[in-house]
This record gives structure tokens, C-alpha cells and sequence, in this order.
């Protein structure tokens, strides 16, 4: 079975199309008979692709720092849920816990937990799929500023064919897949 790791937003804030959109990953997640890692949270994006999941069937393993539990409203429903010390233990259990890498909408701390495991990516540290979902042009500027690192030399032509970006969900959990 494929366990992917989702990372998405935390905040309450966001558009109800992203809510939609992280419940729609979920859902098909789970129609797959994949399970789903995720950071732990019930609210926002958090919340809808792990609900989702779980309610096609998907086993869900939430890991979330013992800081986070009241502020991001820890997903006691969660199957399991990993309560660790820091950020670095959420994201090696995160890694550990996946076969492929998944990012949806998010802000700084979605783009940080993206960045590390491509990163390890790149640097053959896995090899496992890392993959972003890219809807409404939500990360068009990293994208585009990625291109520019690699023009300048800062960025290999491998480290970018490494990240697969799509905006259709099904190309992304494809993606997931291989």
C-alpha cells in the first residue's frame, strides 16, 4: 500500500477552495486504498484531506509537535497520532512515514517541509516521488523563481525534473505512484 505524506495548510483563513481541494486529495487517497501522513491537525486544510481520507476508508497517521497540540487542534481521530518534541522529529516521522511526498497550497511552513524532502531528494538521500500540486497558480512564483536559480547555475536541471509540479490532482497522485 502507498502511504503519501500531504503537506497543506494550517491556518483557519484559508479559501473554501482549498478546504475543498485538500478534501478531494483525501478522498482520493483513499479511493486509491493508499493511507495518508499528515502534520496532525483537524482544522483547516489539515482537517479536510485527513477527514476525507478517513472517511473513504484510508488509514491516517498524524504527526504533530507536543507545541502544536492545542494551536493547530490535534486529530485525536487520527488512527495513530505521533506526538513529538520538534519540528525536526514531525518531519523525519513524516518522511519515515511516506513513499511518496505530496504538497498542496500552503505558506512558509508547507514550502519548508517541501523544500527539505526534495532536498534529500536531490541529494540521494530517498527516492521517493516529491510531488506539488500547483491549483490556481498558487505557487507560479516559486516556480518561476526556481527556473531563475537554475538559468543563474544555483539550481541542476536534475534537482528541478526531480519535483514534479502538476495543477490536476490526478497527474499528482500518478506522480505519487511511480
Amino acid at each position: 500500500m502507498t502511504r503519501v505524506t500531504v503537506y497543506c495548510g494550517s491556518l483557519r483563513t484559508v479559501p473554501r477552495s482549498y478546504l475543498d481541494l485538500a478534501a478531494d486529495v483525501g478522498a482520493r487517497i483513499a479511493a486509491r486504498g493508499w493511507s495518508l501522513t499528515w502534520g496532525g491537525g483537524r482544522t483547516s486544510m489539515m482537517g479536510a484531506v485527513a477527514r476525507a481520507a478517513r472517511e473513504g476508508g484510508a488509514r491516517t497517521t498524524g504527526v504533530i509537535p507536543r507545541d502544536l497540540v492545542d494551536r493547530e487542534v490535534a486529530d485525536s481521530d487520527a488512527d495513530e497520532l505521533l506526538v513529538v518534541e520538534t519540528m525536526r522529529d514531525r518531519k523525519a516521522l513524516m518522511e519515515a512515514h511516506g513513499d511518496a511526498f505530496l504538497a498542496l497550497p500552503g505558506g512558509i511552513g508547507t514550502c519548508e517541509e517541501l523544500f527539505e524532502v526534495w532536498t534529500s531528494r536531490v541529494l540521494a538521500m530517498h527516492a521517493k516521488p516529491v510531488v506539488l500540486l500547483d491549483v490556481d497558480g498558487h505557487y507560479r512564483g516559486l516556480v518561476t523563481w526556481l527556473e531563475e536559480l537554475r538559468e543563474r547555475g544555483f539550481v541542476s536541471p536534475f534537482a528541478l525534473d526531480s519535483l514534479v509540479v502538476t495543477d490536476d490532482v490526478d497527474a499528482a497522485l500518478d506522480a505519487c505512484a511511480s
